[in-house]
């Protein structure tokens, strides 16, 4: 501990006042030295001169020149030498002269192809190594990452390196030549042992040999690296993977000498550093008795012929001074080491500084002009750990731009004599004034050691975002951004837009003005700044996406994929999904804009604003209040959990609040609907409305000289009309207050400070914003400290509380001022006491930091096989939060403008807390209609502080019934006074308990339980064999797999009938055809069991094969199951019988680790397409039957079935390891269902589970947090870890404080201040991606959008006019040239409709639906009506109309008619049938038992409203006169009158002269009529997957489709509409018609989706028309 806090003093401390110099006790004498000397004559030589020197330019003219002398002799040096290093040459010399003649004559030849080999002659520059055996770090390589040796060329023995550590040298800066021989003469050295685990144990001599290097002594692995390695200057940019060789188990090494080393930088895994092995170190003596010592420098070229010898390596150098990699850096350094001097100098000679502040200001500049040479690692305002390159240009930086602002204060203030401006009483060229900002600057640069120190200031790329971010959000009206290079951008934009504007008010403002006359341009000014701050209030800051539009406009074919990449098939679907987002608003934005610019510019031009004045102001001022107060303050008030924590539940409730378990979308509740249409009338219409209102009112005052004048004038009125509107767009939550509060204020108090009314509220809207600010802060120091709820994490906190108490006048006057520059109030090391940390934008995080899962996709194969890398719990449940933030991105957006979050900011934090899922979401940059956010997920098994703060935002408080000390209860519906009291001293609050949101359920079963004995691994084994069989035939190749003439040789000796596979893997335990007789696994007992499997299988292909049992097929098939077998049991280490190396067997095939170990199996590598098709399905497969035989063991034994469920897994079921990236982008495409073995070894654990995902609906608990309070607790963390060291897993900081959620928060820092499990990319939600918002606002206003909306209302109208508007003329003629006929749809909206008509015989009329094509035809069996003339029956027997598509027809022929089913009755009774006189069945041939039939239902309906129910198709039907049926009642009265009176009818239609393919064709069509679902439950989303198989499908294909399985993302919802192409109906006689429930069941096709619903839930609209 003592030495922490002396290396904090040191490093920290007296490094952050001096600038970077401090007494490093770990370097020698000379580097501290130098360092001391050189910081002495920066601070020492400008204060000599000031003292010596007159106050003249003589003291810049001598300063100047040295400082930039030193600067480029020692930058260029210093580059110079880091170049040699890396790629200049290595010199060895014998610094021991006692060596025998031989060991001399050995030396001088190696020394000779040393000359040859490095000399100046040779191109290139080589590397050339000899022994390494020195007490100091050997001097190769640019950072700790490889290790070398050396080989003797005389002496094959070896001896132990006395020290050796692992360089690397990188690829980039590494020259590699080949040398005059090309190898190393007379040497062969011996392969090292591997230490790795590969299979091989080493790699082969003659593959690594490259370029004279004998790489058999390598052992390849991937580079380790310390994290705090302070050699490695950029370690957080790269890493690297290089070449590994360890001399383990040698010992002896006299000399290994290597000519060539060649380093891999694959920039692929960070690992860390692993030290030398047991052995070595075991083995490493001392070798001061050694013979010789080898003393190495580099060559260092001054001149072509003229070079030094460099005696010092890498660490030395670095030690000495910062490395700049580039050139730019080092010009950049010695720029601002002249600029730091020259303005200084130039403040000393005007005599700014007196006494003692001189040499403070000469210490300033020493501290500036230091850290450029040697910076302050780490400083207290660097975000990252290691060393940062940005921070050293920080100083500089502000003492350039402090002592620009005051000489240009000073000039201003002695050239300025007038006041000229004034704003509130206040002159803002005020002489004093502005010598009073001078001295203020002057006294903040002398403080620059003291505010670095404490880390009042951001790096330079840091302060930058956030000056552009404030100055865009408070000046101009903007958003908050999401990087530098967005904040850039959307200042530049916010600038052009005012410069475009700024021409048309000034010509406008000097145009003639009078009391009722607003000059035209000005009307102009006004339309296009509403249209132009709506657009840019809809585009994002960030360019990024609308750059990969334009280029992907342009360049269509720039994104070239590789065929032979593996990952060239998986595509991330959000890029594309972004840019048609972007295009599509872009496109509306085109429209939109043109219309709000004419529609406001009518409004402004008709002279509403001046003649209704002051009535109109009074109206939209109380209008604003009234609107903004119910739709920002009551209603989120009544829709929270704990309305005004007074109520126990929401006033407000959705439909799933009292839902155990959510299985739909959430539904779109009325108050919802209220909300965002106050919402869209208050920021479109009142808002845009009070701004031109105050143009038109204040901008000729504001423009008078007696103001701010014409030009300033016009720029104060652009400006402040630009930010008003961009503000109300974007985020109007919090604008009514403003407006309110400004009018009463400026109106009733203060009247005269007023500056016109848009001046006030542009200055109070920035107020108030720092005001709220400071509520939030203050808000959350209160609710922190409060004495009753603190919780100590250590012992400084118990010892900080109390002395926190007497300064709390200056924690809020910290608070102000970190309000009013908007940085966070971070608690010291968690304690009470706060501290201001420095300036940071919303985004807050400085690094773009975010998760990247390791799979098979981003590691090595070796890795892969042995080590298994991410089979951590946390890297493998990370995928479900990637998924959380995709649904987020779809919904989030619209979510917020329904209200469904509350009321909502930049900058807000929401914690979504599900049963394992627990993800803070950052919003931050909010615009009109779309929000960018960030996602940062919890680790699902969290510490026990974690646990307590997830309980207590789960828990709930309306039990509680405490008053005080007491426990009298509460009233109904209210919180009790303990309750209510506690929820009001939390920084966060409950605001839904039912958020839904579409994810995954996620289900682990353990993998051993499921295993544990054998039988149950027995059908494990046989499920395997089963689904090679499966695949193996199901193939495309399985032809050219059996005319391969290598695979038929490899499988000659199968082919024979009596062969046997006596492989010691085989088990009879657990292999169902191990033939005991033979001891192992025979062709005959193989075609015993599976042989009828193969047939089957075979016979379901296309092209059948022959599948005897001498066939080549079963031959293939044969060869294939006990290859995979084998595979497995190599796999397992032959212990199959032991279930920990069963599991391992099985895990490595089911990541497709396939180890072909017998000669017998290698004709598998004819077409390793066998193994990626076939086996490794196979095994896959396998665990999924093997699950479905815990619910029905013995259903798969019929092979039909079987091979059903294999087919329906293939297209309904995902099933792959969990590091494939497969897996990742099929849980990104919303994939139904998922499966996989994972293996989790973690924390001391080593289980197998099966993990089972079905995406459902999931509900979360969103909490608001307040966002001062996360902001304060992530400083806090940064400046513990990385400025102050503390590295104590279990600091005081991190533990549990259920009021402010500190461990929560805390660990949802950046790794490795936190431990998220995934941290988001910056995601952006758009609003038009919210299926419900669109279908309540309509969607994005495009040319394509309007041209699809003209021509379906055309389509609509249309079909209205066709179904019922025939009001005249010969009704029969026009059905039959084409009108809407009964079984046909109008050729203009359905061409796949074809109609036979014959106007003079009675054929039948045929037609064919749009389904028709897709199913096969079913005969028609129709049910009997029975005795009891039920309403069930006869309902399940008409076809039914709706009353609102009834046509009007003859009076005297009706229908009955229903809305939905038997139980709800149309009040009516009767609706209009139309006639048809192409197609009718008289009912005078009817026998008369059926006519009295009739007769009884037609007495019945008028008595009775829940009797026969019947809907019609809308089409004609004869007059009562004739007692004829339409064509389209046919069906349903042959189901209503039952077999005998079907087969009448069916008579007397066939009486005709109609042909008997047209009697067979009207008995075979059914009508097809649409309709249009109401209640989406009564769908049976799952019917077609049932195992009881209730329902009898007119079709497989059909079958396959009517469910979720097949609709993947789609589903059905309230509204659509579709035809009925099937229907099962109870008590059927027919099984194809019957349904297994006591309701009609309706097939309906909508679009090219297959729903089946129940009657009750749809609403039928007729006919197909």
């Amino acid at each position: 501990m003592g030495s922490q806090v002396l290396q904090i003093l040191r490093q920290g401390v007296w490094a952050a006042l001096s600038g970077g110099w401090y007494q490093d006790p770990h370097q020698g004498a000379g580097v501290n030295a130098l360092h001391l000397y050189l910081w002495l004559f920066l601070l020492g030589f400008p204060f000599t001169l000031y003292m010596a020197l007159p106050s003249s330019m003589a003291i810049v003219a001598v300063y100047c020149p040295v400082i930039a002398a030193l600067f480029i002799v020692l930058k260029m040096v210093n580059y110079r030498l880091h170049r040699a290093l890396d790629e200049g040459e290595i010199v060895e010399r014998n610094a021991n002269e006692r060596m025998d003649k031989g060991a001399k004559s050995g030396q001088g030849s190696a020394s000779t192809r040393r000359k040859d080999s490095n000399g100046p002659s040779d191109p290139g520059g080589g590397i050339e190594m000899s022994e390494f055996i020195r007490e100091a770090t050997p001097p190769v390589g640019c950072s700790s990452r490889n290790s070398y040796a050396g080989v003797d060329p005389n002496n094959q023995q070896y001896k132990p390196v006395r020290r050796l550590s692992h360089f690397a040298v990188n690829a980039a800066h590494l020259g590699v030549r080949q040398s005059g021989a090309g190898t190393m003469q007379g040497v062969t050295p011996p392969l090292l042992p591997c230490s790795s685990d590969h299979p091989s144990g080493k790699f082969s001599s003659t593959l690594y040999e490259t370029g004279g290097c004998d790489m058999s002594l390598v052992n390849f692995e991937p580079a380790a690296r310390r994290s705090s390695n302070i050699c490695d200057t950029d370690s957080h940019v790269s890493s690297s993977t290089s070449v590994r060789f360890y001399p383990h188990d040698l010992l002896s090494l006299p000399q290994i000498r290597l000519n060539r080393l060649l380093t891999i930088d694959t920039d692929l895994l960070e690992q860390q550093d692993i030290d030398l092995s047991p052995d070595l170190q075991d083995h490493m003596q001392p070798q001061e008795e050694a013979n010789q010592k080898v003393k190495q420098y580099y060559r260092f070229w001054i001149l072509p012929k003229l070079w030094i010898s460099i005696n010092f390596d890498r660490l030395t150098l670095l030690a000495l001074f910062d490395r700049n990699r580039e050139i730019l850096e080092n010009v950049l350094a010695v720029v601002l080491a002249i600029l730091v001097a020259f303005l200084g100098s130039i403040l000393l000679i005007e005599g700014f500084f007196k006494d003692i502040w001189v040499f403070q200001f000469c210490l300033v500049i020493a501290s500036c002009q230091y850290s450029l040479l040697k910076s302050v690692q780490p400083d207290s305002s660097s975000p990252r750990h290691g060393h940062n390159r940005i921070i050293a240009y920080s100083r500089p930086v502000y003492f350039c731009l402090c002592c620009g602002l005051i000489w240009l204060l000073d000039y201003g203030s002695r050239n300025t004599s007038t006041t000229r401006f004034r704003l509130y009483g206040m002159a803002f060229t005020n002489p004093l004034l502005l010598l009073s900002a001078r001295d203020l600057i002057i006294v903040f640069t002398l403080c620059f050691p003291i505010v670095f120190f404490i880390g009042l200031l951001p790096q330079v790329n840091t302060f930058v975002m956030y000056l552009c971010e404030q100055l865009d959000i408070h000046v101009f009206g903007g958003n908050a951004t999401t990087s530098l290079l967005a904040a850039l951008y959307s200042f530049i934009c916010s600038i052009v837009a005012v410069a475009l504007l700024y021409g048309l008010c000034y010509g406008a403002l000097k145009d003639s003005w009078d009391g009722q006359h607003i000059p035209v341009l000005f009307s102009i000014f006004c339309g296009l700044l509403v249209a132009i701050s709506y657009h840019l209030s809809r585009q994002s800051s960030d360019p990024s996406v609308l750059f990969s539009l334009v280029q992907s406009k342009m360049f269509p074919n720039s994104e070239d994929k590789n065929p032979e990449d593996p990952l060239s098939e998986v595509k991330d679907p959000l890029p594309e999904k972004l840019r048609n987002s972007v295009s599509e608003r872009l496109q509306s934005d085109l429209i939109v804009c043109v219309v709000i610019g004419v529609l406001y510019f009518a409004i402004h031009v008709s002279t509403v604003f001046t003649v209704l004045q002051p009535v109109l102001s009074y109206v939209l001022y109380a209008l604003v209040g009234s609107v903004g107060f119910v739709t920002h303050y009551v209603l989120p008030q009544l829709r929270k959990q704990l309305p005004w924590h007074c109520f126990s539940h929401p006033l407000l409730k959705t439909k799933e609040y009292y839902q155990f378990e959510v299985r739909n979308a959430a539904h779109v509740m009325w108050f919802e609907k209220l909300h965002i249409w106050l919402l869209f009338v208050e920021k479109n219409i009142i808002y845009p409305l009070i701004v031109l209102n105050e143009l038109s009112s204040s901008a000729k005052t504001i423009a008078t000289p007696k103001k701010l004048d014409t030009e300033l004038g016009a720029l104060m009125i652009t400006i402040a009309g630009l930010k008003l509107l961009r503000s109300s767009f974007s985020s109007p939550t919090c604008q009514y207050v403003t407006v309110v509060f400004t009018v009463l204020f400026f109106t009733f108090d203060y009247k005269s400070f007023s500056e016109t009314m848009l001046l006030d509220l542009f200055f109070m809207s920035i107020l108030f914003s720092k005001l709220w600010e400071l509520f939030y802060k203050l808000r959350f120091v209160y609710t922190y400290i409060a004495p009753w709820q603190i919780t100590w994490g250590s012992a400084f906190h118990a010892f900080a509380q109390p002395f926190a108490v007497p300064h709390s006048t200056m924690l809020f006057v910290q608070a102000a001022v970190s309000a009013f520059f908007s940085t966070p109030l971070n608690p010291f090391l968690g304690s009470a006491i706060f501290i201001t940390s420095y300036a940071r934008p919303v985004k807050f995080w400085e690094r773009d930091y975010n998760t990247k899962r390791v799979d098979h996709s981003n590691t090595r194969l070796a890795s892969q096989l042995d080590r298994n890398p991410g089979s951590d719990d946390n890297n493998l449940n990370s995928i479900f939060y990637e998924h959380l933030t995709r649904s987020l991105q779809h919904s989030l957006c619209g979510d917020l403008l329904l209200g469904r979050w509350g009321n909502y900011s930049t900058g807000d934090c929401f914690i979504l807390a599900s049963d394992y899922l627990n993800a803070l979401v950052h919003l931050i940059e909010i615009g009109n209609g779309l929000v960018t956010f960030q996602l940062r997920g919890l680790e699902f098994r969290g510490t026990y502080c974690q646990q307590r703060e997830v309980e207590a935002i789960t828990e709930g408080v309306e039990e509680d019934e405490g008053f005080c000390c007491c426990e009298p209860g509460h009233l109904p519906h209210m919180l009790s006074f303990n309750a209510a009291f506690g929820q009001r001293w939390l920084a966060w609050e409950v605001l839904v308990t039912k958020y839904v949101l579409e994810g995954y359920s996620i289900t682990d079963n353990s993998a051993a339980s499921m295993l544990q004995v054998f039988d149950l691994r027995k059908i494990l084994t046989t499920y395997y064999v089963k689904g090679i069989i499966y695949y193996v035939t199901a193939s495309p190749k399985l032809e050219e797999w059996l005319a391969n003439e290598t695979m038929q040789e490899g499988l000659r000796l199968c082919a024979d009938r009596n062969y046997v596979d006596v492989d010691p893997t085989f088990n009879p335990n657990i292999d169902e055809d191990y033939d005991h007789r033979l001891a192992g696994i025979s062709r005959e007992s193989f075609c015993v069991i599976y042989l009828n499997w193969i047939e089957y299988c075979c016979s379901r292909r296309e092209k059948p094969l022959d599948a005897s049992k001498d066939s080549s097929l079963v031959t293939l098939c044969y060869g294939l199951c006990v290859l995979g077998r084998r595979a497995l049991g190599t796999a397992s280490h032959h212990m199959s019988s032991n279930l920990e190396s069963f599991l391992y067997g099985l895990h490595a095939l089911f990541k497709g680790d396939f180890r072909i170990s017998s000669i017998r199996d290698e004709w598998i590598f004819a077409d390793m397409e066998l193994l990626r098709k076939v086996v490794v399905p196979g095994i896959r497969m396998s665990l999924k039957l093997h699950q479905d035989h815990f619910t029905s063991p013995d259903e798969y034994d019929d092979p039909s079935i079987l091979y059903e469920a294999i087919t329906s897994h293939e297209q309904n079921l995902v099933i792959a390891h969990e590091g494939d990236p497969a897996w990742r982008s099929a849980v990104l495409s919303n994939s139904p269902s998922l499966l996989a073995l994972r293996h989790v070894m973690d924390d001391g654990t080593n289980e197998y589970k099966i993990i089972m995902l079905n995406k459902r609906y999931l509900s979360f608990r969103v909490i608001k947090v307040n966002k001062e309070c996360v902001r304060g607790l992530w400083a806090g963390q940064q400046q513990e870890l990385v400025f102050l060291r503390n590295r104590n897993p279990e600091r005081g900081s991190i533990q549990n404080a259920k009021q402010a959620l500190r461990n929560m928060i805390n660990s949802s820092c950046d790794q490795p201040i936190g431990y998220p499990i995934y941290v988001s990319p910056l995601t952006t939600s758009y609003s038009d991606s919210h299926d419900q918002l669109k279908e309540i606002l309509g969607g994005a206003i495009s040319l394509g959008n309007i041209r699809n909306f003209i021509v379906s209302t055309w389509h609509r109208l249309r079909k209205g006019c066709g179904a019922g508007c025939n009001s005249g003329g010969n009704i029969e003629d026009s059905d039959a040239v084409g009108g809407p006929s009964c079984t046909s749809n109008n050729a203009a909206v359905n061409e796949s409709t074809q109609s036979s008509v014959s106007q003079g015989g009675g054929s039948v009329v045929t037609g064919q639906g749009p389904a028709a094509g897709l199913q096969p035809p079913v005969a028609f069996h129709p049910p009997t009506l029975g005795t009891s003339h039920s309403s069930h029956s006869v309902q399940s027997s008409l076809v039914r109309h709706s009353p609102a598509r009834a046509s009007v027809a003859s009076h005297s022929s009706y229908c009955y008619s229903s809305r939905h089913s038997s139980l709800r009755t149309s009040t009516t009774g009767f609706v209009p049938c139309r006639r048809s006189s192409t197609s009718q069945i008289s009912l005078r041939n009817l026998p008369s038992s059926i006519q009295s039939r009739l007769s009884m239902v037609n007495q019945m309906e008028p008595t009775s409203q829940t009797g026969i129910v019947s809907v019609q198709h809308g089409l004609p039907s004869s007059s009562s006169s004739s007692q004829s049926i339409p064509a389209c009642k046919q069906h349903a009265l042959v189901g209503f009158l039952g077999t005998e009176g079907g087969n009448n009818v069916i008579d007397a239609q066939s009486g005709s002269n109609a042909s008997p393919a047209s009697h067979m064709q009207a008995k075979r069509d059914e009508v097809i009529y649409r309709i249009q679902i109401m209640d989406p439950s009564q769908v049976l989303e799952g019917i077609n997957m049932s195992k009881r198989k209730e329902l009898q499908w007119p079709d497989e294909v059909i079958r396959l489709k009517a469910g979720r399985n097949s609709w993947k993302d789609w589903s059905p919802q309230e509204g659509m509409e579709g035809h009925v192409i099937h229907r099962w109906v109870p008590c059927s006689r027919d099984p194809g018609s019957r349904s297994h429930i006591d309701k009609t069941i309706l097939l309906v096709q909508i679009e090219d989706k297959y729903v089946a619903v129940v009657e009750t839930g749809v609403l039928e609209l007729g006919a197909e028309v």
